[in-house]
Order: structure tokens, then C-alpha cells, then sequence
């Protein structure tokens, strides 16, 4: 089990939908030769009578599939106080039901040489398999079950308490960067739940209960809160008769109503925080800023914002590469990213680590500077046509994959997109001007950042690292 961290999928490819075509079948060729290709187009989808959603992706090309159930519920819809409660129970659902006590289901997986895995966001949940075809029905029983059967006693939440704190405490507490990025969510987001770590407070953890966890599961864990994603060697047909016979048969145990959450007043001030941990071996600093998500954004927003972190630190030939890295050689790495598969308001964040007579507050002025520039001079087109070619030709040459076509579409529809988004993000991309991306450095990024520095004790943000080495 999981806390996925978008962080680090921010840092691996732009965001989750720049990776789009993987397992599309697509070729450079195709894309460059006429219109922006849809991603998966033989996708179908269904929704049955509880309101159970189902996406159905065909791939013939191995006899297995990838079994995916999201529930559109995260660590931002908890009650306040209970932070962590998402989190808990995605472990609790391994604990078993009457019909299937604890461990069986991951017997069965293991026993038949699958693989399974579980994870949870500030949006959503998820729980997934993937097995030779044959052992679709059999996955879909068991997750039906658990859907509906869980058996949430003190017997069984107290021990596995215990398990979520030590998590916590190896994933956060012991690492110095994990402490950083738990506290700048807090100060970045002070009235919306996105400021609690998904993980959830300890303080809070060690409170929450029997009658808090059932009350979550109760609420959310029916299916027409529920979406099914279902990829490999299978027809739609096939998948929908399969998934009317198990979980067609449970019933609507709730309806979780509209997921409002409060609004985060734009940035104001500056914020900032310094953490100085022993461990720390290189210093780094980071900048975030409000910004839209794909949900949330108009027009090409969200696209624009990819670009721009293309632009500013995807790869060599990348603004703040070039000039923190090659030219000044003041930085050892920096980097961008978007995190745009948020419901709410999301975050753009830039970072580095300084080298030589590189400083913290010295990289923070490359940041700044440059995409001041951006904003006042707009980018090139030559700088465009490279970061649009980065993104398709880095998702199009990647390992095919069954299993991330899955997340990204369970991701999408658990966050407040649609198929569509998802299929046509390769001619949204496409369809951004260098006055796009101008805008949204004008409109979203001249305001203060939230500033995060990581250092070992004693050294300074100020002082250049060749001078703090003991």
C-alpha cells in the first residue's frame, strides 16, 4: 500500500497527463504527420444501474488485465480533525470480509502470480490488480465484497493503528524533505483541506476510531461513488456482463453528495520556512505557487502551465538549466513541475540545489528573474515547439503500459475531468500560443512564492555551499 506522492510524479514527467500516450500505440510519425492523436481511442465506457462508472480500455497484445476500483474520496474529504482517516482505511481494506477474512484476497492474488497494490490522494482512492484475464471474475468478486463486507472491529483497527503511525514516522518524520513538503502544504493551503498531510496528523491518527472509520466507509465506499477501469485483454461487452453480475448487485449504501470544499484565498504575504536537519547532505530550495488544475482551469490554462515547466526546466536546453546548471554552473539540479490532476486549486513549483558559490537565496533570484522575463517577453516559438515535442515524444517512446493508462484515467475521473480531457490532451497541448503561456506566468506566478529551504544545521540560505562544507 501507497500515498502516491505527486510531488515526485510532478518531478519524473511534467504531471500525470503529460505520460497520456503511454500504451496508445501511437508513433512520432502519426503525431507529427497530421492532427494530435486521441488517446485510446477504442475506449469504452458504461455506467451501470447503482451508478457504478466503467471505462473499458482493449489491449490484445498479452493475455492479462489490470483491475482498477477508485472511489471518488481522499484525505480532502475527511471530516475536520479526523485527517488520515482515507489513508487508514485504504490499509483496513485488506483486513477482509466475513466470506473473505483477512489476507485471502491477497492469497489469491498472490497464488495465481498477480500483482496488487492500493494508494491514496487528496482526491481519491484506489485499489488495483493485475492478473492473467481468466482471473478478472475473481478479482471483480473479491473487490465487489470488500466494497459492501469490510469488517471494521476494534480487534482490527487497533493493531493496524499502529502501523499507520510507524508510516508515518518512517515516511515523514525520518525524512527531512518529507517534513519540509508537510509543512509548506500547511502554510500554502490554510483553509483547505489540501494543507493536511494525506498520511494525517499524528495527533489525529492516534484519535480516530471504530465510529470514525465506519462512518467514512459507510459514506463513500458505495458504487455510485465508484469508478471501474478496466485495461488489457478484454471486450467491453465481456467486462460489462462481468461487472453487472458482482458489482451490479450491491446497492447505493449512500449518496456522498457534492464534494465541496472551502475555497483557498489567494497567496498574500510572504511565507516561507526553514528546516535544518542533520541528515540534510544537500541543500535544496523550493518555490510553489497557487495555481489552477486541470479541473479548475479555463480556456488552455493547465496546458500552458505543463509547457511552462517544460520551458523552465525540462531538460538541457531548458531556461534555468542552462543558465543555474551549464552556464553559471551555480546549481547542481533544478526543476519544475505542475500538479495538475487536483479537484481544487493546485500547486506550480520550482527547485534547485546549489553547487560551487551557489547559494539558496541566489538560485531563488535565477527563478524569479527568469520568469519575470517570461511574463514581460512571452517565450519563443522555437522554445514551444521544443517543450510541446518533449512532452509527446517522451510519453509516446515510454514503456507501454496498461497499468498507467488505467491511473490516468481513474486519476481523471475521480478529480473532476472526463474521458474527453483525458483522450484529447494531446490537441490541447497542440493548441497552445507563447501568449498562453505568457498569461499564466503574468497571471499566477509575480506574485510572492511559498519558499521552503532544506538545509543541515547552522548553514545559511545566504551563503554559498562551498563555504558551509565542514
Amino acid at each position: 500500500m501507497t500515498l502516491p506522492a505527486a510531488r515526485r510524479r510532478g518531478l519524473l514527467f511534467a504531471t500525470a497527463l503529460s505520460c497520456l500516450v503511454l500504451g496508445s500505440g501511437l508513433s512520432l510519425a502519426q503525431t507529427a504527420a497530421g492532427a494530435p492523436p486521441v488517446i485510446a481511442p477504442n475506449l469504452s465506457s458504461f455506467t451501470l444501474d447503482n451508478g457504478l462508472e466503467v471505462v473499458v480500455i482493449p489491449d490484445h497484445r498479452a493475455p492479462v488485465v489490470t483491475h482498477m476500483i477508485w472511489y471518488k474520496t481522499g484525505a480532502a474529504d475527511e471530516p475536520a480533525g479526523q485527517s488520515g482517516v482515507a489513508h487508514f482505511l485504504e490499509h483496513l481494506m485488506f483486513k477482509g470480509t466475513k466470506d473473505n477474512p483477512d489476507g485471502i484476497f491477497s492469497k489469491i492474488v498472490s497464488d495465481i502470480g498477480g500483482q496488487e497494490n492500493a494508494f491514496t490522494s487528496n482526491d481519491y482512492t484506489a485499489y488495483f490488480q493485475r492478473v492473467a484475464k481468466e482471473h478478472l471474475p475473481r478479482m471483480m468478486e473479491l473487490e465487489a465484497d470488500r466494497m459492501q463486507n469490510l469488517v471494521l472491529t476494534d480487534e482490527v483497527i487497533k493493531p493496524e493503528q499502529q502501523v499507520v503511525l510507524e508510516e508515518r514516522r518512517m515516511r515523514v518524520d525520518a525524512d527531512p524533505s518529507s517534513r519540509l513538503q508537510e509543512t509548506l502544504s500547511a502554510i500554502t493551503y490554510v483553509n483547505h483541506p489540501y494543507g493536511s498531510p494525506v498520511i494525517g496528523w499524528q495527533s489525529e491518527i492516534e484519535a480516530l476510531n471504530h465510529d470514525a472509520i465506519i462512518s467514512f466507509y459507510d459514506r463513500f465506499y458505495t458504487p455510485n461513488n465508484a469508478v471501474l477501469v478496466v485495461a488489457g485483454d478484454v471486450e467491453a461487452a465481456d467486462v460489462r456482463k462481468l461487472a453487472e453480475e458482482t458489482y451490479g448487485k450491491l446497492p447505493r449504501r449512500a449518496e456522498p453528495g457534492p464534494r465541496i470544499r472551502p475555497v483557498e484565498p489567494p497567496l498574500s504575504g510572504k511565507r516561507s520556512v526553514h528546516l535544518e536537519d542533520e541528515r540534510v547532505r544537500q541543500p535544496s530550495v523550493s518555490e510553489s505557487w497557487l495555481v489552477p488544475s486541470q479541473a479548475t482551469g479555463k480556456d488552455r490554462e493547465p496546458e500552458a502551465l505543463e509547457l511552462l515547466a517544460q520551458i523552465l526546466a525540462g531538460g538541457p536546453a531548458s531556461r534555468l538549466h542552462k543558465e543555474a546548471v551549464l552556464d553559471k554552473q551555480v546549481a547542481i539540479s533544478v526543476g519544475a513541475y505542475y500538479l495538475d490532476t487536483s479537484l481544487d486549486t493546485t500547486r506550480f513549483i520550482i527547485y534547485g540545489s546549489p553547487r560551487g558559490d551557489g547559494t539558496l537565496t541566489g538560485l531563488q533570484d535565477i527563478f524569479e528573474r527568469t520568469i519575470r522575463d517570461i511574463a514581460e517577453n512571452g517565450v519563443t516559438d522555437e522554445e514551444l515547439v521544443r517543450a510541446k515535442h518533449s512532452l509527446m515524444s517522451s510519453a509516446i517512446y515510454a514503456q507501454d503500459s496498461q497499468v498507467t493508462l488505467a491511473r490516468l484515467f481513474g486519476a481523471a475521473l475521480t478529480s473532476g475531468q472526463t474521458i474527453e480531457d483525458v483522450q484529447t490532451w494531446p490537441a490541447q497541448i497542440e493548441a497552445v500560443t507563447p501568449a498562453d503561456i505568457q498569461k499564466v506566468a503574468q497571471d499566477y506566478l509575480l506574485q510572492d512564492p511559498v519558499t521552503g529551504y532544506l538545509t543541515a544545521p547552522g548553514q545559511s540560505p545566504d551563503a554559498a555551499v562551498r563555504d558551509q562544507k565542514s
